[in-house]
Order: structure tokens, then sequence, then C-alpha cells
């Protein structure tokens, strides 16, 4: 799956899902301090999920309507660097092609899916 990691993601859930055979760009090796703004257009310009810890993007989609290929919001406050990278590449797994041009939001223990409309 083609995703944008927001520099937000932690480097630990960036290898995991290279190593699972993503083709993942992200911002931190890219283009630090990149604002929001920029990071969504970039993701829906080329067509990635943007992966991010920021939930400043659900304002964006949502109440002021910015196009998105589609979001996942990961809220994993509280696992360890390994069950957060497994947690992410699990709900990929899962639900990934559900996420396409959805805002998704992955816990602990649930993946919930918001198509957008």
């Amino acid at each position: 799956m083609r995703l944008l990691a927001d520099e937000g993601v932690e480097v630990g859930i960036v290898a995991r899902l290279r190593a699972e055979g993503h083709d993942l760009v992200y911002i931190a090796e890219l283009a630090p301090g990149t604002s929001d703004d920029a990071v969504l257009d970039l993701a829906a310009r080329e067509e990635r999920l943007l992966l991010t810890a920021d939930k400043d993007f659900g304002e964006l989609v949502f109440r002021l309507g910015r196009a998105a290929h589609g979001v996942l919001l990961l809220r994993l406050a509280g696992l360890s660097q390994a069950a957060k990278a497994e947690t992410a590449a699990l709900a990929l797994r899962e639900h990934g092609e559900e996420m396409r041009s959805a805002f998704a939001v992955v816990t602990p223990g649930l993946v919930r899916v918001r198509p957008r409309r």
C-alpha cells in the first residue's frame, strides 16, 4: 500500500510497515517541519494513505472539507514500541483497503473506519 507518514509517527512504526512491503514516504526524512496542509496535499496528490498521530488532520478533512486519499489516525499511547508497530501493521493488513478515501482511527484493540461522503 502507498503510505505517507507524518513526522509525528514513530520511526518503529515506519520501519515495521516498510519491512512488510508498504511503499512509505516519511515526512521526518523528506521534509521535517512541513505544515499539515502541505502534508495532506502531498498525500492526496500522490494517492497515499496518510498515517498520523495528529488529531488536527480530522479538522482539516471533516470540518474544512480538505481532499484526502485517506487518513489513518494512530492513537496508541501507553503501548510499547513493538506493540504500536504491530497494531498499526495489523490494522493495515485487515482494514487497509477500506481506509482508502476514509478517516480511520486505530486504538489498542479497535479500528474505526469512517467513510468520507
